[in-house]
């Protein structure tokens, strides 16, 4: 990979096996690498996926927040 590429990365999700199966051989077949991933590298993506989107760079009051949970 020369230095003007960019790595590109596509996650896939499919109910069917056999589907996904075939899309993951014919990745291969055209020299894209395929990775399956773990349950816990999802929850890892899903979790900085939601803190990312739930970072807002404001203060938050603790005492304000605990209270409005426990309401």
């Amino acid at each position: 990979m020369n230095k003007t590429e960019i790595m590109q990365t596509v996650v896939l999700h499919s109910d069917s096996k056999s589907n996904l199966k075939l899309l993951t051989d014919l990745a291969k077949k055209i020299g894209v690498s395929v990775k399956y991933l773990s349950e816990e590298e999802k929850e890892e993506i899903g979790l900085t996926h939601a803190i990312r989107k739930g970072r807002t760079r404001q203060y938050v009051d603790t005492e304000g927040f605990i209270d409005k949970l426990l309401k």
